[in-house]
């Protein structure tokens, strides 16, 4: 873990007294590079372009006053983390208690003495960096996590669909850079495949933990039983052996037969999956039928089946979809996600993905992701007859 030299720290002086200004400049620019600003405006803008490592604000200045530049700071995510210090010759007990409640990590009053500037200067600097890189270490294992979370879940569905007359495709977008969220397509047999979709409780690392624990138990049940209430019961019943933290993942789990264009399917608290004819007409299938996974053995799970059509497509989705929200806090919703698909008619499985997610983002107009997106279409052309 590198922490960074504090000659290398960069500090931003806000003040619109220039004799002050050049007091400070005169005692730290043989230690740290220095960066000034006279108004509370241009000192906005000077941290959101290249943020400085701590600043020293004054309060009382015209314009945008020191309080409000520290609740400004910390509102934006590329500043938010920046050490703030006033330096103000408010004196008050109530002026030093606002200064703090706006986020700043220290006060001190004019006249102060150079020596304790200097000191607290240091002290705020070395708590940063070291922040830094720990921050920065986290990162980088995260990031690995990702590679190995992404690893799992399957890229290419090809070795299943083969000759089968099935077009699958799936994507996942974490909230994190490690999510809950998975999703699997096997052929088991030279007659079926299984395809699973699941969400699990909670983000990060205990989220992704619980997904490849939930993923590798799919894999073994799904090859040893081939009628998709009873994999996620048995499911159910390994999650629930061991699980002291007391989580749940939602599955919804069918089975093709590849024989008769027959699909089966069972839901362990999944919301339902949405069947979109050729003809463009839209119906919700297979809705839940069982409990969330993990948290109780011993529960049903009933199954349903359908008879697919040439050109039918399954869109299987997990709530970071529907939950998707813009910057107004409305919700993506069921109603967009049907208008969405109400005229998916002849593209493929990646289309109809790649439609959905496309439509999400467009919605969601750049506001933060809280949950994680999953999405995967299976489309049914089988050989000998037409998908149109």
């Amino acid at each position: 873990m590198r922490i960074k030299d504090l000659s290398e720290c960069r500090i931003l002086i806000v003040d619109d007294v220039k004799a002050n200004v050049d007091m400070l400049v005169e005692a730290l620019h043989d230690e740290y590079k220095l960066s000034v600003a006279l108004d509370g405006g241009n000192a906005l803008k000077q941290a959101e372009k290249n943020p400085p490592d701590l600043v020293l604000l004054d309060i009382v200045m015209p314009g945008i006053d020191g309080y409000e530049v520290c609740r400004r700071l910390r509102e934006s995510e590329h500043t938010r983390e920046i050490p703030i210090m006033f330096l103000s010759s408010l004196e008050d007990v109530q002026d030093k208690a606002r200064g703090f409640e706006m986020g700043g990590n220290d006060y001190l009053t004019k006249p102060f003495e150079m020596l304790e500037v200097k000191a607290r200067v240091r002290s705020l600097l070395k708590a940063k960096a070291y922040a830094d890189a720990v921050r920065e270490a986290m990162e980088r294992d995260l990031s690995i996590a990702r590679e190995i979370q992404m690893g799992i879940l399957p890229a290419d569905f090809s070795p299943c669909t083969n000759g089968t007359g099935l077009d699958i495709f799936a994507m996942m977008e974490p909230a994190k850079q490690v999510g809950g969220d998975l999703y699997e397509v096997l052929r088991v047999d030279e007659d079926h495949v299984v395809v699973v979709i699941g969400d699990v409780s909670g983000k990060g690392i205990p989220a992704a933990l619980f997904m490849a624990v939930t993923v590798t138990l799919i894999r073994s049940m799904a090859r040893q039983l081939l009628r998709p209430e009873e994999i996620l019961s048995r499911l159910n019943d390994e999650l629930a052996a061991q699980n002291p933290r007391g989580m749940f993942v939602t599955v919804a789990c069918l089975v093709i037969d590849l024989r008769t264009g027959r699909i089966t399917g069972a839901s362990a608290g999944h919301n339902a999956l949405l069947l979109v004819r050729p003809t463009g007409a839209l119906q919700p299938v297979f809705p839940s039928s069982g409990m969330v996974a993990g948290l109780f053995p011993d529960r049903p799970i009933t199954s349903e089946s359908l008879q697919l059509k040439a050109g039918d497509t399954l869109v299987m989705f997990t709530d970071g979809v529907t939950d998707a929200a813009n910057p107004d806090q409305e919700s993506f919703g069921d109603d967009r996600l049907m208008d969405c698909l109400a005229n998916d008619l002849k593209g493929s499985a990646r289309d109809t993905v790649e439609k959905v997610a496309g439509a999400v983002r467009a919605f969601s107009a750049g506001a933060p992701q809280f949950d994680d997106i999953t999405i995967l279409a299976v489309r049914y052309a089988p050989e000998g007859r037409s998908a149109d």
